[in-house]
């Protein structure tokens, strides 16, 4: 059983570091500390975003620590997105940001610049790394310092509900069209359906696509110095892309802000939904559905390697938590146990590190995922530029403004205007 593995692992880990203490003449060697007291009771908050299929999941996995670790009790909570990030800039301003916390290498210079993030090299004995290629590692780098590791990674993609499809009599999305032959097989959708259900969302709210567009010609989202990698002119011909979709073709703004926090793939009133392959666990639970399909996303370049291994979902632990070796015992768990690769599959990525992949049964959902970014295997490039300070701030703005811009709140161009004027604010921070 891994739990009988790990305890011993555990057990020599500390007891290793007991002994170079007690050899230690006239001071510790850097390395051989802190050692964790196994006898101590200490309680440990922890927090994520999701829906109720990964909150169920981080339910059993708690489980499964508790099991190795009882002396240690999670108390867990979560919740959407947006909401998610307000809590923690509120915590953070207040010094109360949650022991561990799920987190996003969009916000890894806000925290970890600001001093909020504990170094996980500093725990090393209770931290493995050797199990994440050195890439992964990276993307939770700053300054030489590890201040998260990630769950896993994932690659944008087009999800589409084929039972959906067959109902109103239209193939599937092939993938890796052009954004025309999408645009045109999301009309089709729409109008054999009588407008029941949507070919899709209005895909131009999403940062992402965006930057896909970008990659496709070479670029970024920003450069390497910090700035945006786009002008205004490019912001208002990608947003005015999306006037067709807007006009009848895709679902109403109006219509999805019914229906938060469910997408309109998870509620059935669109067949498809771009976004990033570890959802499919989550769209599954949301639809009730036995099987959703994955297809690249459109193109304007066959030869382009706009995708990318996105392991932007990670786990940190807080700076000023009162139990860093507890903390940071959990987070290993979390990314590194195999327990956790049992439980979680491919929902929180495809698993980042080598003894949580040993755990994951690559079957049904996640042997899924698995193939599909086997399958855009020829478009992946070399990852972005390490997100800048306050991405998550102008990931939200950006779509903020483009559900406005559906919603008919405000045109496209002062959304232009707005968006470069909030962002420059952000970045200035």
């Amino acid at each position: 059983m891994f739990i009988t593995k790990r305890i011993a692992a555990a057990t020599a880990l500390v007891a290793g570091a007991a002994l170079a203490l007690a050899g230690c003449a006239g001071g510790a060697a850097p390395d051989a500390k802190p050692v964790y007291d196994a006898d101590e009771k200490v309680t440990l908050t922890f927090t994520w975003w999701g829906n109720d299929d990964r909150a169920s999941r981080y339910e059993a996995l708690i489980e499964a620590f508790n099991e190795e670790y009882p002396n240690i009790t999670i108390e867990g909570s979560f919740t959407d997105f947006p909401s998610y990030w307000e809590k923690r800039q509120t915590e953070a301003a207040g010094n109360g940001l949650p022991d561990v916390w799920q987190f996003s290498d969009s916000y890894l210079r806000q925290y970890g610049e600001s001093g909020l993030l504990l170094d996980l090299g500093t725990y090393k004995h209770f931290v493995d790394t050797s199990t994440f290629d050195e890439a992964l590692l990276g993307t939770g780098q700053l300054d030489g310092k590890q201040f998260s590791l990630p769950t896993g990674y994932s690659a944008w993609a087009v999800f589409q509900n084929d039972d959906l499809l067959s109902q109103v009599g239209v193939e599937p999305y092939e993938g890796g069209t052009s954004y025309e032959d999408h645009d045109e097989w999301m009309a089709s959708v729409t109008e054999a359906s009588a407008g029941s259900v949507y070919g899709g969302t209005d895909y131009t709210q999403r940062i992402q696509n965006l930057e896909l567009l970008l990659r496709q010609d070479g670029g970024n989202l920003f450069t390497d110095d910090g700035a945006l990698g786009f002008d205004e002119d490019q912001l208002r011909d990608f947003w005015e892309s999306g006037a067709q979709v807007r006009d009848g073709v895709g679902i109403p703004q109006s219509r999805l802000e019914e229906i938060t926090p469910t997408s309109g793939l998870g509620a059935k009133l669109t067949a498809s939904e771009m976004s990033w392959s570890n959802f499919l666990g989550g769209y599954l639970a949301e639809t009730g559905d036995s099987a959703l399909s994955m297809v690249a996303p459109p193109t304007s370049d066959d030869d382009a390697k706009d995708l990318y291994r996105q392991a932007g979902l990670q786990v940190a632990v807080s700076a000023n938590t009162e139990h860093p070796e507890a903390a940071a015992i959990f987070l290993d768990f979390l990314v590194n146990s195999p327990e956790s690769g049992e439980i979680f599959g491919t929902t929180l990525g495809f698993p980042a590190s080598s003894s949580k992949l040993d755990g994951a049964k690559l079957e049904g959902a996640d042997k899924q995922v698995a193939d599909y970014l086997e399958s855009v295997a020829d478009r992946i490039g070399d990852a972005p530029p390490v997100p800048v300070k306050g991405y998550g701030s102008i990931e939200q703005t950006f779509w903020d403004l483009g559900k406005s811009i559906g919603l008919g709140a405000i045109s496209v161009d002062d959304a232009v205007t707005q968006f470069f004027d909030e962002a420059e604010v952000i970045l200035a921070g």
